[in-house]
């Protein structure tokens, strides 16, 4: 089995910056990705980053210059660095690693969530 966890997540005015945390742990061959969504009340899972290992990082519009992704590939440790937040980025935040578990084998996995409150 694979566990996901994030941290990080809090309460900070507009303007003020989060630093979020997710780990996967457990029986891991090697991960494939590890993106970052968040829902908000009322409104659909929105993919806000992701990094495909390897390859290109991708962000939603509505964060590109604000928020960035990073990952620690020896830890299987994803970050995500949150600047300049707004009360529109108040959500769920919630961690998705897409995992090889063995050869031909892969699954994705969620974190729990943690919860990011931008006020005005």
């Amino acid at each position: 089995q694979v566990q996901v966890v994030e941290s990080g997540g809090g309460l900070v005015q507009a303007g003020g910056s989060l630093r979020l945390s997710c780990v996967a742990s457990g029986t891991i061959f090697s991960i494939k990705s590890m993106s970052w969504y968040r829902q908000a009340p009322g409104k659909q899972r929105e993919l806000v980053a992701t990094m495909p290992t390897g390859g290109t990082t991708n962000y939603v519009d509505s964060v590109k210059g604000r928020f960035a992704i990073s990952r620690d590939n020896a830890k299987n440790t994803m970050y995500l660095q949150m600047n300049s937040l707004k009360p529109e980025d108040t959500a769920v935040y919630l961690c998705n690693v897409e995992v090889q578990v063995g050869f031909g084998i892969a699954r994705t996995y969620w974190g729990q969530g943690t919860q990011v409150t931008v006020s005005s």
